[in-house]
């Protein structure tokens, strides 16, 4: 049952002319125009991920998280509604940095219209591919595995919208094109619905 809808019917209410609340869909997709979307941002398909990772397995280059994200990197991207819109452009600046299987992502975004945020990523290598990571603004630890040159990674932002917090599912899905680019499709989804995309495009530029 989709919670946006009630049930059973209902008379329509009064039409106000002054002070309508928008709908919820509407209001979350206003807040996540004006979100972080990191690198899932490192690093977020909508519900659940209809890709099987094993598919991706004899593929070239083989994609290492620790690797790739260890030094300087520049991603391009943008940010989608649901009707495929174009809604806002951004640049993210990011550094990685290990230690061992630990690793922290400190990502710098600016926004088309000027304005600026910051996304600090920790996370942990584990075995066979697999990443964890928190930031500050996730709900509970984001988890993924990295199989041949595909990534999936997946969390729960916490969306701060009109004196409220919403949290928002992110799916995450990075292919390794060559050793220094990437690209990433992200997809947001409240309620089991489809909210919006975020297109990416990482470029390694240096240690």
């Amino acid at each position: 049952m989709n919670p946006l809808h009630h049930p059973t019917p209902m008379r329509p209410a009064p039409q106000s002319t002054q002070h309508a609340r928008p709908p919820l869909c509407r209001r979350l997709l206003t807040g996540l125009a004006a979100l972080t979307l990191g690198a899932g941002t490192l690093l977020g398909l909508s519900g659940c991920a209809s890709q099987d990772i094993q598919q991706y397995a004899a593929e070239k280059p083989v994609l290492d998280l620790a690797e790739y994200f260890n030094g300087k990197v520049i991603a391009h991207g943008v940010f989608q509604d649901r009707s495929g819109q174009v809604v806002r452009r951004f640049v993210v600046d990011m550094q990685g940095t290990w230690n061992g299987n630990q690793g922290v992502l400190d990502e710098h975004f600016t926004y088309a219209d000027g304005s600026k945020d910051r996304r600090v990523w920790r996370l942990t290598k584990h075995a066979d591919g697999r990443y964890s990571g928190t930031a500050d603004d996730v709900v509970g630890p984001a988890s993924g595995q990295a199989v041949g040159n595909a990534f999936y990674w997946t969390y729960t932002l916490r969306l701060p919208v009109g004196g409220k917090t919403y949290d928002v599912r992110f799916d995450d899905w990075m292919y390794l094109v060559d050793e220094r680019v990437m690209l990433n499709r992200a997809t947001m989804s409240k309620f089991g619905v489809r909210l919006g995309e975020v297109t990416l495009s990482f470029q390694k530029v240096g240690p």
